[in-house]
């Protein structure tokens, strides 16, 4: 290692090529090297269609970077003789074709490459997610309808509150990915504009054709506005915020079903693959791939957090604190929640649900009690508010014993003239007519649980057309990006 003190000598100092220009260099070959090569075929293939280079030029060009050695790229370490890997790039290309590399450069800044690159891998690190959200919804959707009659306690408050079903439950967190799929289908729409041709920040006085670029490039339209295609980052604060709101559903729903593994709750069991055991305890059997899953999830939130720390309060231009140094934190953010997502898919589709247990369960604790009081009101025409003093003066008089006979008995005993008889307390306090009884839109009834599962059904179907089109839309756009000249 060098001894020159920081400031002394020539570019780059010592302690910055460590700590900045070195690690970026090597992010750059990792993450954004296919997309930076993709911009150059691009932007070539734009000047000679708009005649700023010849034909001829163009082939050289077009045969310079098809002659790259990737090997060799990735064999290179950052020695200072180049800022960046632009730069290093740019060598390679005038090594293979001279001074003609220069002309590449023609009505272009490294300030769009870069927000063209960035975008490029932001939209690709979008489609993932979105795929892994489907995954995990796809799994959901079958657990859902393989439980439709699977009745379960709901908790209010951590306690437990009414009957529903495992399906009705499911087709809640189904629901909140499918909103989780249309913010990050809403967030590509906005990531997938071209910022190319905005050039330093005023564009350029070269005929440019930007419509061209983006086309070839895969962009659905212009960040038209120059200045803004620099300076903006909203398309990648909005991503964050995406990836912020699927990791707090997510945390959410993990949490329950850390909760269900227990062995107090006995709801849920993770396949063998799943759990672990302990080191001293033979007869552990820990659910640690949901913790995994948790901390996954908190980790992402965190860091699309700190991307929003980041681009806070700077400069509205070109600035490096929402550039280089920030992408790696944007790529573990979409790596944490990707992750998240394909283990919860992984878990839950080899996890097993006690039925029985889960049906116990839903007939204990006076879960059902509320629709004794509903059912008297149907039946008598009193109020609620009287029908519900009415229960509880049984429900209190019962004690601990909240078997639906036994109630029925002391609620009877309590009101022998209301006109009702055992077998009608007992239907109301049973949990599946508990269930069965609440048709309402987006209650738990089987049947209408069953409807909005095709409704969800069809959506899923929406969301893998929209990924597929997504992912077919880049790859057209590479093959004719790459397409022979002939």
């Amino acid at each position: 290692m060098s001894h020159i003190p920081d400031g002394c000598g020539g570019f780059p100092a010592p302690i910055y090529a460590e700590t900045v220009l070195g690690p970026n260099f090597e992010y750059a070959k990792k993450h954004f090297l296919d997309a930076l090569l993709e911009i150059h075929y691009a932007h070539t293939r734009m000047l000679a269609a708009q005649g700023i280079v010849t034909a001829s030029e163009e082939r050289l060009l077009l045969k310079a970077l098809d002659g790259l050695d990737r090997e060799e790229i990735a064999r290179a370490r950052y020695d200072g003789s180049c800022e960046d890997l632009f730069f290093f790039i740019e060598g390679l290309l005038r090594r293979a074709c001279g001074d003609l590399a220069g002309k590449m450069h023609t009505a272009r800044s490294r300030n769009d490459i870069d927000i063209t690159l960035f975008r490029m891998a932001q939209r690709g690190q979008l489609l993932e997610l979105a795929s892994a959200i489907a995954e995990l919804r796809a799994v959901l959707l079958d657990l859902a309808a393989r439980n439709l009659e699977t009745v379960m306690p709901a908790h209010t408050h951590t306690q437990p509150a009414q009957p529903t079903t495992l399906a009705h439950y499911l087709c809640a967190a189904i629901e909140f990915l499918g909103r989780d799929s249309a913010r990050i289908q809403a967030a590509f729409v906005r990531v997938n504009l071209c910022p190319l041709g905005a050039c330093a920040i005023t564009t350029t006085g070269f005929p440019i054709d930007r419509r061209m670029t983006a086309r070839l490039l895969g962009f659905e339209g212009l960040a038209e506005n120059s200045y803004g295609a620099i300076a903006s980052i909203d398309h990648l604060t909005e991503s964050a915020a995406s990836v912020a709101v699927a990791m707090v559903n997510l945390g959410k729903f993990v949490q329950d079903l850390l909760l269900w593994s227990t062995r107090e709750f006995g709801f849920l069991r993770l396949s063998d693959g799943f759990v672990q055991s302990s080191s001293i305890m033979p007869q552990k059997r820990n659910p640690v791939s949901l913790e995994h899953a948790r901390i996954l999830a908190s980790r992402a939130l965190g860091e699309a957090q700190a991307v929003f720390l980041c681009a806070h309060n700077t400069p509205f231009g070109d600035i490096n604190d929402s550039e280089d140094t920030l992408q790696p934190l944007v790529l573990s953010m979409f790596d944490g929640a990707l992750r998240t997502l394909r283990l919860l898919a992984g878990l839950l589709a080899t996890a097993e649900v006690d039925r029985d247990h889960l049906a116990r369960r839903a007939a204990s604790d006076f879960l059902t009690i509320t629709e004794l009081a509903d059912s008297l009101v149907r039946h008598t025409g009193m109020s609620f508010r009287e029908a519900h003093a009415l229960v509880a003066r049984a429900v209190e008089a019962s004690g601990a014993d909240y078997r639906p006979a036994a109630i029925a008995a002391v609620f009877l005993s309590q009101n022998p003239s209301l006109g009702v008889d055992q077998a009608f307390v007992e239907r109301a306090l049973d949990p599946r007519s508990f269930v069965r009884i609440r048709q309402v839109t987006g209650g738990p009834a089987p049947d209408v649980v069953a409807e909005a599962l095709s409704r969800a059904g069809a959506e899923q179907r929406e969301i893998e057309e929209w990924i597929r089109s997504k992912q077919e839309l880049l790859d057209a756009a590479r093959r004719e990006n790459r397409a022979s000249l002939g």
